[in-house]
């Protein structure tokens, strides 16, 4: 299994997306890493190189470039050349931290959707109390979104979940204002008609309080909203941490305080820590893509590595196009 990675994407690069892969190889015998980006860069943090292969270039895509014009005119970037080993079949999924909106270029442009798919979605698996986590989609993919689109991420978003996460008959859920039948705008109102149809668990109606206490194992809901439910909950996080470090700061009883929950405090950080789900696949594409976070460490892109493996060995993409196309077949008969 063959799996390329945008070595020059992301705040740490190439560091940290170097140290990730070579952590993954060590992991996994069954798979090789293909490293795009510069090679002057790249060798010197190379102490192994079984199994990891280099693919030069300067070219970049920045997080200032507007993403579809630099997938057009960047063809030598690391992002696009990873698109393209995908697409020429001598990779079978990539990574990057890059620049999101460039990722889902090159991931429409470069590598294509699947069969039957409308839009991809961007969907990243998010911290619950429990621990398991839920996978939200579409997060900014699309910003608009038809009733038929959510559908075909809920049937995407439970395939992955079962396949990869090990959820047996994952629970699907919309997101709503309210959890009672016939809630929200014209959108999810029709949504939902379609959802109760479809070969999934759906659970009906979920509201966003309820997201982080495990309400759904799968939740749907249009990039625009999406977005705002991402970036709510990771500022969220953020500003609980420094509060409660402002807290144990305070005065030398807090930080005795402190001292004495150090453990118990790195253990709701790991819980809350997203490098641990790997990033977020860009479903309805006709191979894995996954989007790491922006500031990833070695231990999202190994993380990120396995979650690829995991969709390539389980054949998620091809279970997700029969899926669709035998739904398709039924509404033509």
């Amino acid at each position: 299994m063959k799996i390329a990675i945008d070595a020059m994407g992301g705040d740490h690069a190439p560091d940290e997306i170097v140290a990730g892969a070579i952590e993954a190889v060590k992991e996994w015998r069954d798979i090789e890493v293909t490293l795009i980006g510069d090679e002057t860069k790249i060798s010197p943090l190379l102490n192994n190189t079984e199994r990891i292969h280099v693919i030069h270039t300067t070219e970049m895509i920045t997080g200032q470039d507007e993403p579809v014009r630099a997938v057009r005119r960047k063809k030598k970037a690391s992002m696009v050349l990873m698109a393209e080993e995908v697409k020429q079949k001598r990779a079978d999924a990539c990574i990057s931290a890059g620049n999101t909106g460039a990722l889902m270029s090159a991931g429409l442009f470069v590598v294509g959707r699947m069969e039957g798919i409308d839009r991809p979605a961007l969907s990243p698996t998010l911290p619950t109390q429990d621990g398991k986590g839920f996978l939200l989609l579409d997060v900014g993919a699309n910003v608009d979104a038809k009733p038929q689109h959510l559908l075909q991420y809920a049937i995407m978003g439970a395939i992955y979940s079962e396949k990869v996460r090990n959820i047996p008959n994952p629970r699907v859920g919309l997101l709503n204002v309210g959890t009672e039948d016939g809630k929200g705008n014209d959108l999810t109102k029709r949504a939902f008609a379609e959802l109760k149809q479809a070969p999934i668990h759906f659970i009906g109606n979920v509201e966003a309080r309820d997201l982080l206490e495990g309400a759904a194992d799968v939740v749907v809901t249009d990039g625009f909203n999406g977005n705002i439910a991402l970036k709510t909950i990771e500022g969220t996080a953020l500003t609980m941490f420094s509060m409660l470090k402002q807290t144990f700061m305070a005065n030398l009883k807090a930080k005795l305080a402190a001292g004495l929950v150090k453990q118990e405090l790195k253990g709701l950080k790991d819980k809350l820590d997203y490098s641990e789900y790997g990033g977020a696949g860009l479903f309805g594409l006709a191979a894995p893509v996954i989007k790491a976070h922006g500031s990833s460490n070695g231990r999202a892109i190994y993380n990120a590595v396995k979650q690829a493996r995991n969709m390539v060995e389980l054949n998620v993409t091809e279970t997700i196009e029969k899926t669709i196309r035998e739904m398709q077949q039924e509404e033509e008969e």
